[in-house]
């Protein structure tokens, strides 16, 4: 862990504004107002510049912010193109809303011509669905953090190389179970056992894909099908990459309280920024267990996201990062 530790990138003593990190976090929804803003929150403590992009309600809210948000530019989704072409790194999906697609739905591809097209779209998953589309397909360059709302709504096959994805397990469960029949020789390997269907557990919890044993296995097989990293949260979260895999234990269960995931997030993006994806997640991770595991001395269970995003940057000093 010390070695994850030691790579992380400081900023250098003649380094200007944008050299150490840009991000573009593009979130929220009517629905959930507070998830992006977690993320936000958080990366705006490590990187020098956070490009905010969500709908109106959440844009005026964080405009409302400011004096907390200096360094930040609030983005319309009509303007995410000029945006995503500069910034490092762009985080797609804290607080974004997930529909059921129908055949008939997904056939509007050939209509999304530009993100005017998906701003028109009143129903807000259907919106979620193909604005993640079209971005991950459009830039499949750019370094890319997949959570919540986009991940779930993700397309397989849009995964860019080397994008870090932040499921809990039902979540990945799910994700498994998207796996296209062609592709049987990869996919009648993962671990869930007797073919079960993944539960809807609220947690996301230990039945969704099987007993841990084989958990690891499944996550390599993954991310070696599609070039990618993922951070399987859990009470121990499990990094992946095609190469490596590393076990972060700690944390506590103050850390279920909704937004913690969303504070991940926000964390596993800003470090992306100027490291690559597996150092990335695995400091990420660790970060934030000890975080939390900070909080619990002080607060014990009784803490919130807002309390684990403003312990962060005391815990990474502690750590000397």
């Amino acid at each position: 862990m010390i070695d994850y530790l030691k790579n992380i990138k400081f900023p250098d003593k003649d380094s200007h504004k944008g050299k150490n990190g840009r991000l573009l976090i593009v979130g929220g929804s009517k629905l959930f107002h507070a998830a992006s803003l977690w993320s936000l929150k958080v990366a705006s403590r490590i990187v020098d510049l956070v490009h905010y992009s969500s709908v109106e309600e959440n844009n005026a809210i964080v405009q409302k912010l400011k004096e907390e948000f200096r360094d930040g530019i609030i983005v319309p989704r009509t303007e995410l193109d000029e945006y995503i072409k500069e910034d490092d790194c762009i985080l797609i999906g804290p607080g974004m809303v997930r529909t059921e697609i129908s055949n008939d739905k997904a056939q509007m591809s050939n209509q999304i011509q530009s993100l005017k097209d998906i701003e028109k779209i009143k129903d807000e998953g259907l919106q979620t669905y193909y604005l993640t589309k079209y971005l991950l397909q459009k830039y499949p360059h750019k370094k890319w953090v997949i959570d919540a709302g986009a991940l779930q709504m993700l397309d397989l096959d849009d995964i860019p190389n080397n994008a870090i994805l932040t499921p809990h397990r039902q979540e990945f469960s799910k994700l498994i179970a998207k796996i296209p029949k062609s592709k049987d020789q990869i996919s009648n390997k993962f671990q869930n056992p007797n073919n079960k269907k993944p539960k809807d557990t609220p947690d996301g919890g230990p039945d969704s894909i099987g007993d841990s044993s084989g958990v690891e296995e499944s996550v390599m097989r993954f991310v070696k099908q599609y070039h990618c990293t993922v951070l399987l949260k859990g009470e121990k979260d499990i990094i992946a990459s095609s190469e490596k895999i590393e076990i972060i234990g700690g944390g506590n269960a103050g850390m279920t309280k909704g937004g913690t995931g969303d504070v991940l997030a926000g964390l596993v993006a800003a470090l992306y920024c100027q490291n690559e994806s597996f150092t990335a997640s695995v400091a990420a991770s660790y970060i934030n267990k000890k975080a939390g595991d900070a909080l619990f001395e002080k607060m014990g269970y009784w803490f919130n996201a807002s309390d684990l995003a403003e312990q962060i940057p005391k815990t990474m000093k502690m750590l000397r990062i």
